[in-house]
């Protein structure tokens, strides 16, 4: 997914994504920091993205995520970065969604918007949910031992994930959503990594 189609939900989804996802590297660190910087369940100040919709995941919903997301980003490379889909572009989405069981591409949203949450909690090296907070904190523990990443880099990146650290994702509601996205990490990992591409 790119950014501009539901801007909060599509950017919150690939940020939770990217932390849960991806190792961190001396490239890599400081765009993460950055994505993982994210709205609490409050209510958001004006222009910033609105709080998930929690919900159940299903066995069913995740499946069709699968199946859905590779149509779903065939449409979505069409647009340039930060552009603004056109009623047709919608209206097509919509109809995939639609088309692999979904209501339409608000709840096809919603539901990547919960997967991602729980990613954004999972160690990618164990493969265990561990909580976005502990993420975060294993992140600046390797940016702190990265001999390799520049001294102004390292600064960012900890400045970045320090700010991330004091808004954690909200906790997972749904518990048995954990169990669900663990029995599917590799597959989700693997089509949510690509949507970051």
């Amino acid at each position: 997914m790119r950014e501009f189609i539901r801007p909060a939900a599509i950017a919150l989804s690939m940020a939770c994504l990217a932390v849960s996802i991806a190792a961190i590297s001396a490239d890599g660190a400081l765009a993460q920091a950055k994505q993982q910087m994210a709205p609490s369940q409050a209510a958001p100040p004006p222009g910033q993205p609105p709080a998930i919709k929690q919900m159940p995941l299903t066995e069913k919903q995740i499946e069709a995520v699968l199946v859905a997301s590779k149509e779903m980003d065939t449409i979505t490379a069409k647009l340039p970065d930060n552009a603004q889909p056109d009623a047709k572009m919608i209206a097509q989405l919509d109809g995939v969604a639609k088309k692999n069981g979904f209501a339409g591409y608000d709840e096809y949203t919603t539901v990547m918007d919960n997967i991602s949450l729980v990613l954004s909690g999972f160690d990618p090296a164990t493969k265990k949910y561990i909580g976005s907070e502990a993420v975060i904190k294993a992140q600046i523990a390797q940016v702190e031992a990265d001999k390799k990443m520049s001294a102004k880099d390292k600064k960012e990146a900890l400045a970045d994930l320090n700010q991330a650290l004091k808004a954690p994702e909200p906790s997972v509601e749904n518990k048995g959503n954990i169990d669900l996205v663990a029995k599917y990490y590799d597959k989700l990992g693997a089509i949510m990594g690509e949507d970051q591409q």
